[in-house]
C-alpha cells in the first residue's frame, strides 16, 4: 500500500536526517572502569563522581564506568581480574594492589594522617597484655583493611585464638565487644572515637597501639591502561579543578605515602590466611 506523507513532515524529517549526518561522531577510545569501596551500598556515591566521571571523559575521550564494591573481598576479586582501571583504594586494598596485580599510585587520598591500628577490650576486662589473647575469641575487620584486618593479625603472629569474628563494619566489631560475643576487637583509633561513645553504657580501654602510622589511601592505575594512557590520565588528574579532585576525594598534588611496610605486613598476613576459618586458629 502506497502510503503518502504531508509535504511539512516529510520536509521536517529530511532536515532532522541532514542535521544528524553533518554531526560528528564522539568516537569513544576505549573504556575506564573506577573501582570504588561503598561499605553502606547508598547511590549517593553515584552524584558524588558524577561531575569527576564526567570531566574524565571529556578529557580522555573515555567512556567511564563506576563501579562500586560493597566490601573489600568483591573488592579484591575485582583486583585480581584487573577489571578496575582507576581504584579509589584503602591503604589495605591498595598493599594488595600494588603487590599483587601491578596496580600503580597516582595521588594520595584524603584521609587522617598518622592513623593506627588499636586493640579495644571492655574498661572492666582483666586483659592487659595482647598475648593474653592467647585461647580468646577476637573481632576482626575484613580481608583489605588496614587497621580491622592486616596490622592486628600482624601482631597477633604466634598466637593461638579459640575463633575469630570477622566484623562487616568497625562498629559491628566494637558491638562483639560490648555484648561479650569477643573478647577484644581490633579497628582504628578514629573509628573508636566515632562509635564508641554510641554503644554506652559500655567504656572501651585500648589494649595495645601499633607503633606504625597506616599509609594515606592512594589512587590506583591498572596495568592494562596502556603506558602513555596513564601518563595522560595522571596529567587530566593532576589538572582538575581543586574542587573536583576535593569531592572524589584525593589530592592532585600531593605525594604518594611509601608502602613498603604495608606490603610487608600484608605478605606476612598472607602466609597465615589459610588458617584463619580453622578452630582453633593457629597464627603461625
Amino acid at each position: 500500500m502506497f502510503l503518502r506523507f504531508p509535504r511539512r513532515l516529510f520536509l521536517f524529517n529530511l532536515l532532522g536526517l541532514t542535521f544528524a549526518a553533518c554531526q560528528p561522531r564522539k568516537e569513544f577510545e576505549g573504556a575506564l572502569t573506577i573501582g570504588v569501596i561503598n561499605y553502606g551500598g547508598g547511590e549517593q556515591i553515584i552524584n558524588q563522581y558524577a561531575k569527576f566521571n564526567n570531566y574524565l571523559g571529556e578529557k580522555t575521550n573515555a567512556y567511564i564506568q563506576l563501579e562500586p564494591a560493597f566490601n573489600e573481598n568483591r573488592a579484591v576479586e575485582r583486583l585480581e581480574a584487573r577489571a578496575w582501571s582507576l581504584v579509589f583504594a584503602p591503604p589495605g586494598l591498595a598493599a594488595i594492589a600494588i603487590a599483587r596485580y601491578q596496580y600503580i599510585p597516582l595521588f594520595p587520598l584524603i584521609g587522617i594522617n598518622n592513623l593506627r591500628s588499636i586493640f579495644v577490650v571492655r574498661k572492666e576486662s582483666p586483659i592487659t597484655d595482647l598475648k593474653q589473647l592467647q585461647g580468646q575469641i577476637v573481632a576482626l575487620g575484613q580481608l583489605g583493611s588496614a587497621t580491622g584486618y592486616y596490622f592486628p593479625l600482624y601482631n597477633l603472629y604466634g598466637t593461638t585464638l579459640a575463633d575469630i569474628l570477622f566484623a562487616p563494619t568497625p562498629k559491628a566489631a566494637l558491638e562483639s565487644v560490648a555484648q561479650g560475643k569477643a573478647i577484644a576487637c581490633a579497628v582504628s583509633e578514629a573509628e573508636l572515637s566515632l562509635y564508641g561513645s554510641q554503644l554506652a553504657p559500655t567504656e572501651f580501654r585500648v589494649l595495645f597501639k601499633d607503633p606504625h602510622y597506616v599509609p594515606l589511601g592512594v589512587v590506583l592505575i591498572g596495568p592494562n591502561v596502556e603506558r602513555n594512557r596513564q601518563e595522560f590520565i595522571r596529567k587530566v588528574m593532576s589538572d582538575s579543578p581543586s574542587g573536583l579532585a576535593q569531592e572524589v576525594g584525593y589530592v592532585p598534588n600531593g605525594q604518594v605515602p611509601d608502602y613498603k611496610y604495608m606490603i610487608s605486613v600484608v605478605d606476612r598476613v598472607s602466609s597465615i590466611s589459610s588458617k584463619l576459618q580453622t578452630k582453633p586458629v593457629r597464627l603461625f
